[in-house]
């Protein structure tokens, strides 16, 4: 699946803006026909999040399904043509009609999906789009759900939130990236693999392409752009095989997070020697490797400095918002920041396009966060193995992605399961899906405090990744002691598995406007301090690899006593306004340290 794009052989229309929908709380939607359309509730901004928007009638907290739906019309152009839909991300599970005609579904959120409408839509009328978005967990999916019976099962009945989850970021529902509409003719790219090598000074470009449609007299023309001048050019005769071919770029420069250099690459799709299709790429030449106690970008070590982040903004929640984009980046390279984690979920794809342009490395991480053994079946394998398929196919060839993230903090409540020989197969086999699909990108999984050093994924992981909050939750109060014990895990950690190792976690809330002359937990000063600290330890170690702080900005949790609405561990508040702890993390990480 490729990322939307207008030219001359594709058209893009984006259906964005006031839809109506109507909340299903007795899962009674289909029996009422409201596939053929139905009286709404309330109206609501699409691309974006239902709980906050709508919080007044009763949203702000609601589990199940929503229903949605507009009206669109198919453009002239459209004629003749393939008609698609695209829905940007549904949390967590879509089903789709046209016209009451059921177009299809897609389960898992946070990703996009694809459906041919071309025998659905009519070119001569209005048209009725119903999209029915479930954001209801179970065992199977990724995320999964917890129930009160779990937490009593494992006497944890206090941590319980509402609504309940398992993970410390909240539940929002609805259609949060755009919905378009797409038009292709015939034969058409389905998809583009990009894969780049660092060779001295010279570089080199694979590609490869899928597409579809057929003639006898099709060819493909590939040519590759160093700016407006042309380095190179191919041209391929189409059959089953598909296209693949490499360029050479003598005197390469290669993208990094210091010099992000793009180069272009343009497919043609010609019949009879007409052009029917054609597709745009940004390409950074650069190779990501672990070698010894190093993260390697072009053969160089590299120290990652950043944040953990969420999407999450007032009144949007999860929605796409372009200035929220610019903003987070412009405070990123304020900062010094280098990089960032894609906690706990795949962003939008317009944030990885920005990343490959400003130069930011990012981790990109799937949902399957706080994963309960007891409760992980087959299906959850299989979803699991579904969202990475996709997360894979859709961001590979971005320069920025340096890592595949398998999940997060699994076996957070501290079952037995989740150090079993279960759990142990499961990574396995996780870890290896991924390395078949992509073996150009090391892969980890941030491992929580409860497992220790006995996470089996420890074992499968490129580099060690651990997320640790001793001076917070655990030790809290007490910096030193915290800094002691946090370099003496560590230490351990490398000695038992000798792998590098990221601190992918660590920091304290802070609620601005809090101060004290000791060490008190909230004040803008001990988030500052015990930051300060864990800089500290990490960059006095000769196996570390990067630092994320957590978190880049407060974000909304679930409803817990820990948590006064929100997670306030981010280095700037929701409003990205700066705490204290903001400057001194800038005054650090701009001057001469471990880079």
């Amino acid at each position: 699946m490729l990322y939307p794009q207008n030219n001359r052989c594709r058209t893009v229309f984006d259906l964005s803006g006031f839809w109506e929908m109507k909340a299903d709380p007795d899962n009674e939607g289909i029996k009422k026909d409201w596939i053929n359309g139905f009286e709404s509730d309330a109206f609501v901004g699409i691309p974006g999040s239902w709980n906050e928007q709508l919080a007044e009638i009763g949203l702000m907290n609601y589990i199940g399904k929503i229903w949605f739906q507009t009206t669109f019309l198919i453009p002239e152009i459209f004629s003749g043509r393939r008609s698609y839909l695209r829905v940007g991300s549904a949390d967590f599970c879509a089903k789709v009609w046209i016209n009451g005609k059921f177009a299809g579904e897609h389960i898992g959120g946070y990703l996009p999906f694809e459906l041919n409408i071309t025998d659905l839509a009519n070119e001569n009328r209005e048209n009725l789009l119903v999209i029915c978005v479930d954001n209801t967990l179970t065992y199977n999916s990724i995320p999964q759900r917890i129930s009160a019976e779990d937490y009593k099962a494992f006497n944890r009945e206090r941590d319980q939130t509402y609504p309940l989850t398992a993970f410390d970021f909240f539940i929002y529902g609805g259609i949060q990236r755009p919905v378009k509409l797409l038009s292709f003719n015939d034969l058409h790219l389905n998809n583009v693999k990009i894969e780049t090598f660092v060779n001295g000074k010279d570089g080199r470009i694979k590609f490869g392409a899928n597409y579809s449609g057929s003639s006898e007299n099709a060819r493909a023309e590939i040519s590759l752009r160093d700016g407006n001048k042309r380095i190179g050019k191919k041209s391929v005769t189409l059959d089953k095989s598909g296209i693949e071919g490499e360029f050479e770029i003598s005197d390469c420069r290669f993208w990094s997070h210091k010099d992000p250099y793009l180069y272009k690459i343009h497919f043609e799709l010609f019949d009879s020697g007409i052009l029917v299709d054609e597709y745009r790429l940004e390409v950074g030449v650069r190779e990501i490797k672990v070698k010894g106690t190093d993260l390697l970008l072009n053969g160089k070590p590299i120290f990652l400095k950043g944040f953990g982040k969420h999407e999450d903004f007032a009144v949007l929640g999860k929605g796409l918002s372009f200035p929220l984009i610019i903003k987070d980046f412009q405070l990123m390279k304020w900062i010094g920041a280098n990089s960032f984690r894609t906690s706990h979920y795949p962003y939008a794809e317009e944030i990885i396009q920005m990343a490959d342009r400003l130069g930011i490395l990012v981790i990109d991480e799937v949902p399957a966060v706080s994963l309960n053994f007891r409760n992980v079946t087959s299906k959850t394998l299989q979803n699991h193995k579904n969202m990475l398929s996709e997360l894979i196919n859709r961001d590979r060839n971005h320069p920025s992605v340096i890592c595949w993230s398998v999940g997060n903090e699994p076996g957070i409540l501290g079952e037995d399961e989740a150090i079993s020989e279960k759990a142990e197969k499961y990574w396995s086999e996780i870890f290896s899906f991924v390395r078949n699909m992509d073996s150009s990108r090391p892969v980890t999984l941030p491992s929580c405090i409860e497992l220790g050093d006995k996470d089996p994924s420890f074992k499968f992981s490129d580099f060690v990744s651990v997320n640790r909050y001793r001076g917070w939750y655990d030790i809290p109060g007490q910096i030193e002691k915290a800094g002691e014990e946090l370099k003496a895990e560590l230490e351990a950690l490398y000695e038992k598995y000798r792998k590098p190792i990221f601190v992918s976690e660590f920091g304290a809330d802070a609620i601005e406007g809090e101060h004290a002359t000791y060490p008190q937990l909230f004040t803008e000063e001990y988030q500052t301090m015990l930051i300060e600290k864990y800089f500290e330890v990490i960059e006095s170690l000769p196996f570390t690899i990067g630092e994320h702080v957590w978190n880049f900005a407060d974000f909304r949790t679930a409803q817990h006593y820990r948590r006064v609405i929100l997670n306030k561990k981010g280095v700037f508040n929701r409003q990205r306004e700066p705490k204290a702890a903001a400057f001194v993390i800038r005054e650090h990480w701009l001057s001469k340290h471990k880079v």
